[in-house]
């Protein structure tokens, strides 16, 4: 038999990137330490080695953090949208220039590939800085009134799975409108968002405009009840976006909530295997499946269930798993010990709901948080694997005989965030689309983002939309019509 040819090991260097011991909170353009002096350790997942000590964020420190803001606004949002745009390209130029930096400390603390940091997340960090920077100067041409106003402060709150990456979310298009920023990283990954800071300080920025508060939900909780906030942008999970609802409910706060997923990729039998196969796997085991619009309830029709089955198992068995840093692997490590517990405990719930459990043979390293690529068949829509949000790398796999039964199978959630379609049919692919209630559509792809691109959810998987012109509706207050007074 013919000699298998192996992967070296092609590590990235931890050395390009310099973590500080201990990271204080930042707020009116300075580093500081948190009012009550605690503070928390942030680990790296593959390893478990503390990477740093972080502030804990409480109550004083929000109330500081938005006074800061507050006080900034004034003359940051009478800025002409050119001279806000000069600060946000300033900001892009400076991500791609420390992308290789960054990069590394994303993987590190998040545990995904470096693969994934350096040519996903880092480009599209950039690339939404750079987008929102061309809309400043250009608000009363984006539909929303003629002279659309700021709403003031706005507080972010931020997941761990996309650390970087949805900063870059909320923070290009609140300071591109004119609004000053309060952001809470997870407490998993804070690390991105205070190198951010550096960068905000190395490009100029006016004090006060971003403000950056770490901490757990506690210091989340302060920043959505803080009276001194104008509206509350929050990606996240589903409970906690229903309690930041609650808490505004009856308040003047804006809110946009991008919370979880149950993503349907429906697979035709006239889809090109193969192609159809990649979009799979890329629609579940990017970032080990930690994605709000993973595609993680492959819907295939019955015709070629067999062959799609086949073709999926044998590329699952030629995917890495290992270190994060090693530019070969494919799947990295689980964010935290308690998200490899919950993705444990939901498989278990799969076999023993009678589910049939299949994953490659892998060997996991003896250190950190691993959780092997595992798809499940005989499932129906009744078993908790094909209803609940994992969050991790597990495929629900479930049959469909015609469009209508695919649709109806889709639908039958309570998210509605993303959906994929595999066939060589482009009026397949509209009829289908047009019926199903997810805020993102792929047709033949899965998970790629755009900055131009509008991206959000129906039912529980929130409401609002972040990308593109329709994310600078939930930033701006729109002027009165032309001619009213």
């Amino acid at each position: 038999m013919a000699s298998v040819f192996e992967y070296a090991p092609a590590p990235e260097s931890r050395g390009i990137v310099d973590i500080a011991p201990s990271y204080g909170l930042f707020i009116d353009g300075e580093f500081t330490e948190a009012a009550g002096g605690k503070v928390f350790k942030t680990v790296s997942p593959s390893t478990e080695e503390v990477l740093s000590e972080v502030a804990q964020g409480g109550s004083e420190d929000i109330d500081r953090a938005v006074g800061a803001a507050r006080k900034a606004f004034g003359k940051w949002s009478a800025l002409p949208g050119a001279e806000r745009a000069k600060y946000l390209f300033r900001i892009a130029r400076i991500v791609q220039e420390r992308s290789r930096e960054l990069a590394v400390l994303e993987t590190l603390d998040n545990g995904k590939p470096i693969r994934e940091t350096r040519d996903t997340d880092l480009p599209l960090v950039a690339a939404h800085f750079f987008y929102y920077a061309g809309w400043a100067d250009k608000l009363g041409h984006a539909g929303y009134g003629r002279d659309p106003r700021p709403l003031g402060v706005a507080g972010q709150i931020i997941p761990w799975n996309f650390p970087l990456l949805m900063l870059a979310w909320k923070i290009a298009p609140a300071l591109a409108t004119g609004n000053t920023v309060v952001l809470k990283p997870a407490e998993t990954t804070p690390l991105s968002a205070l190198f951010f800071a550096d960068i905000c300080r190395q490009a100029g920025l006016p004090r006060g405009v971003v403000n950056i508060v770490t901490g757990d939900g506690s210091t989340g909780a302060a920043l959505v009840s803080h009276p001194g906030i104008d509206k509350i942008a929050f990606t996240g999970s589903t409970a906690v976006g229903k309690a930041i609802a609650r808490e505004i409910a009856g308040t003047d706060k804006r809110v946009t909530l991008e919370l979880g997923g149950k993503g349907a990729n429906i697979v035709f039998d006239d889809a090109p295997v193969d192609q159809a196969v990649e979009g799979i796997v890329t629609g579940i085991f990017f970032n080990q499946g930690q994605v709000c619009c993973a595609g993680s309830r492959l819907l295939v029709q019955e015709s070629v269930h067999d062959e799609v089955l086949e073709s999926l198992k044998r590329r699952l068995s030629t995917l890495r798993v290992g270190d994060p840093l090693d530019k070969n692997t494919d799947l990295g490590a689980i964010n935290s010990a308690e998200q490899l517990a919950r993705i444990t405990a939901l498989a278990e719930t799969g076999e023993a709901e009678g589910a049939e459990r299949w994953s490659p043979a892998c060997e996991l390293p003896s250190s950190g948080y691993w959780f092997a690529p595992t798809l499940f068949t005989n499932v129906t829509q009744a078993h908790t694997i094909a209803r609940d949000e994992i969050f991790g790398p597990v495929l629900s796999v479930l049959t469909f005989r015609t469009p209508e039964e695919a649709v109806a199978k889709a639908n039958n959630t309570q998210y509605g965030l993303s959906a994929g379609i595999w066939t060589e049919k482009g009026s397949r692919i509209l009829a289908v689309a047009n019926r199903l209630r997810a805020g993102v559509v792929w047709a033949n792809t899965f998970n790629k983002f755009d900055p131009t691109s509008p991206f959000g959810g129906y039912k529980e998987s929130g409401y609002g939309r972040e990308g593109g012109r329709h994310g600078l509706e939930a930033y701006l207050a729109p002027s009165s019509p032309e001619g009213e007074h």
